[in-house]
């Protein structure tokens, strides 16, 4: 059969866009990522041998989630709580957990055809393009544009998407529809235009540049006739950026830079520690009891919160008495967190086992396995040690005020 013939057959009724761009053809497939016919019609148009060059919707993370079964028996811990990824890392299992429970319910992985993808790429000797931009950007800049009330909603919101025994019909039809960043947010992307902009439209523009960026880097040895793999959710916006002139270096530099924060949020814990230390001098300068009574203040609500952030938490007592020892130092240290001693500690004295970073997927698809998993318990101890401390300096500078006046 004609290949064209061919095409057109496995592409009927299937979401799909057709565009011509720097001198390339580019088939746009948009698939359901929890159907296993959106795998089979991939598998077969890569089997037309039509295409030189395979494009999907994979970040560099989100590629070597696909394809390492030991990635997570692989992490470095210590680097990752120095590094400041816990809360990314938090993210992923999150999404990988609620990807394993769409997995057990419905018989289809998530993301079957991307990795079939790869698999009959790398079978056909063909180039692979991972166009979608970095899944810690993107959260980043998601955390970033929401409003003080969205952060709360989506915070509180999170416990109850560890519990879901299934996931709603809602939420599948988003995935057949959609995307996989936006379904694991979706009763809160659904009403925040600052959720829909960072997680679905500023990708289909992401990957609009990359595509091109791709073509424009290659001027001798540019492909003809290219796949792009995307959620259905992004076919619309893609093919719309596609047909747009676009300054590929400048967009994707912009895309990948995070928001810079407001002056006033940059400035906030510097103000709050000199004013809390102007606090102390002015103490002592007054009467030494009233800088004792300041200084005592500090420790105990420092340590006592942060303390008690760390036993929520379930930390080794080690780990507690450390995280009530270094919050009220840290606190007056903005590069440092007493989370961070706290989940450093609790790392060397629980170092975690194999057997725990593979059963990682499974215990975090529940809200109780993340207290019952080593792992992700010091990612617990992280946050909620913070929580502690951040609470204490406010409760403690304003005790401290008062004091003052």
């Amino acid at each position: 059969m004609d290949n064209n013939l061919q095409l057109t057959e496995l592409l009927k009724g299937q979401p799909h866009q057709s565009i011509a761009c720097g001198g390339v053809n580019f088939l746009i497939l948009g698939t359901a990522h929890v159907s296993q016919k959106s795998a089979d019609v991939v598998k077969s148009l890569i089997d037309t041998k039509s295409f030189d060059t395979i494009a999907i919707e994979l970040d560099e993370i989100r590629f070597q989630a696909i394809t390492d079964q030991n990635r997570y028996r692989n992490m470095d811990l210590i680097s990752i709580i120095k590094n400041k990824q816990t809360g990314l890392i938090a993210t992923n299992l999150a999404m990988s957990a609620y990807q394993k429970r769409l997995a057990d319910q419905l018989g289809v992985e998530p993301g079957a055809e991307m990795k079939q993808a790869i698999k009959s790429a790398q079978e056909h000797g063909l180039t692979l393009w991972k166009i979608d931009r970095s899944v810690g950007i993107t959260m980043k800049r998601t955390w970033r544009s929401l409003r003080f009330l969205e952060k709360v909603n989506l915070l509180f919101g999170f416990g109850g998407f560890f519990d879901k025994e299934q996931i709603s019909e809602q939420e599948i039809e988003k995935l057949k529809s959609g995307d996989m960043l936006e379904s694991t947010f979706n009763e809160f992307s659904e009403n925040s235009e600052s959720l829909f902009k960072s997680l679905i439209d500023e990708r289909d523009q992401f990957m609009a540049a990359r595509l091109q960026q791709a073509v424009e880097n290659n001027p001798e040895n540019k492909p003809q006739n290219v796949l792009v793999i995307i959620g259905a959710g992004h076919l619309k916006g893609l093919h719309n950026y596609m047909q747009e002139p676009i300054d590929t270096n400048q967009t994707i530099n912009k895309l990948n830079t995070l928001p810079p924060k407001s002056i006033w949020l940059k400035s906030l814990p510097w103000l709050i520690t000199a004013i809390i230390l102007f606090g102390f001098a002015w103490g002592f300068a007054t009467n030494k009891e009233l800088g004792m009574d300041m200084i005592k203040t500090w420790f105990i609500y420092n340590g006592v919160l942060s303390g008690i952030g760390a036993l929520i938490a379930g930390a080794h007592p080690i780990t507690i008495i450390a995280a009530m020892l270094a919050a009220p130092f840290t606190s007056l240290n903005p590069t440092i967190a007493a989370g961070m001693v706290a989940a450093l500690v609790e790392t060397m004295i629980r170092k975690p086992k194999v057997h725990d970073f593979e059963a990682l997927q499974t215990d975090a698809m529940q809200l109780k396995g993340w207290w019952k998993n080593p792992v992700t318990r010091i990612l617990l101890i992280f946050v909620l040690t913070n929580v502690g401390s951040a609470i204490a300096t406010w409760v403690s500078g304003f005790k401290i005020f008062n004091q003052l006046i």
